[in-house]
């Protein structure tokens, strides 16, 4: 009896591994006749695992799915796996408490062996601050946001949704996770403009339930298309300024997702950047060492002007107002 609940357990974790199994190969890999197979799919079924059954000259298997979870079986590396993912996974509201939930239930139902490891990486692994790059708070995105737009990308279906309290219908085809953000790929139907929105600010309404027919992203990279889009129109504020040097010397000194470089002449360019404070783009664009003046937003002038006292006093220390 134990030799043959062993077997089935092994039987199952292989029908968790992929999603077909022939049955001469399951019978080979596990030393039994097909027969047994077949005897032991059955047990499983009564057991309520939804094993599915191909007919013909071999015969082939599946786990389908079910009205319930059945339990997961994970090797070593995989237990590991899944306590350091619940423990870094962010972004969306909510997922920090559902998944210190889902770890406690694996640390209680994991073998005696895999314990120590998997408690200590769920004990001892932390996450610092990944949005690091701005005073802002981190943005999350409401878990029936992300599962609205992510079903309409999936089915591409039309999105219909209101982006800061302006109506939107696009064709949804990409969601990107970058730096704790969410973002969307999508392209206006009527204009025929592709653009990139962020999920923090949008809210979903019913579904359209109409199918679109797929084009061809510009450059034909979604992420790529993303990240150029997100540094002109992704941030929550943004500042055009006039560079005195070459547009070649300026895009070798930034990171193409937080600029939009365009030359004017031989010396000059204009960068477009964002952020999602004037302060962080006051702290970030003196990292270009060159000259250079705004065009907009004038609100963005006195924190360059703060900068400048704190700089100047900072390498003349005997200086104080």
């Amino acid at each position: 009896m134990a030799e043959t609940s062993a077997r089935m357990l092994a039987l199952l974790a292989l029908l968790q591994s992929r999603p077909r199994w022939p049955g001469p190969e399951l019978a080979a890999r596990l030393g039994v006749s097909v027969r047994t197979i077949r005897n032991d799919v059955e047990r499983l079924r009564s057991l309520g695992y939804p094993v599915e059954a191909e007919r013909g000259r071999t015969g082939s298997y599946r786990l389908a799915a079910g009205g319930k979870l059945p339990p997961l079986l994970l090797d070593d590396e995989e237990a590991v796996a899944v306590a350091i993912g619940l423990r870094v996974a962010r972004g969306v509201a909510g997922v920090d408490e559902a998944g210190s939930r889902a770890l406690a239930k694996l640390l209680q139902v994991l073998p005696e062996r895999l314990r120590p490891t998997v408690d200590a990486v769920a004990t001892t692994v932390d996450s610092g601050p990944e949005n690091i790059g701005t005073d802002a708070p981190d943005p999350e995105v409401e878990p029936h946001v992300l599962s609205a737009v992510a079903q309409a990308v999936h089915d591409r279906e039309w999105l219909r949704f209101e982006d800061r309290g302006t109506p939107r219908r696009v064709e949804p085809y990409r969601l990107l996770s970058w730096q704790r953000r969410w973002y969307l790929v999508a392209r206006d139907p009527d204009s025929g403009a592709w653009e990139t929105f962020r999920l923090d600010w949008i809210e979903p309404r019913m579904p359209t339930r109409r199918p679109f027919e797929p084009m061809p992203v510009p450059g034909g990279d979604f992420t790529a298309f993303a990240l150029r889009s997100i540094a002109a129109g992704g941030w929550k504020v943004h500042a055009r300024l006039r560079i005195a040097a070459p547009a070649e010397r300026v895009i070798a000194r930034i990171n193409p997702t937080v600029g939009v470089v365009e030359a004017v002449d031989p010396a000059t360019s204009v960068l477009v950047t964002g952020a999602d404070s004037l302060e962080t783009i006051a702290a970030y664009i003196g990292m270009l060492g060159m000259d250079f003046t705004v065009d907009s937003p004038a609100e963005l002038v006195p924190h360059l002007l703060h900068l400048a006292d704190v700089y100047t006093r900072a390498a003349r220390p005997g200086v104080r107002e």
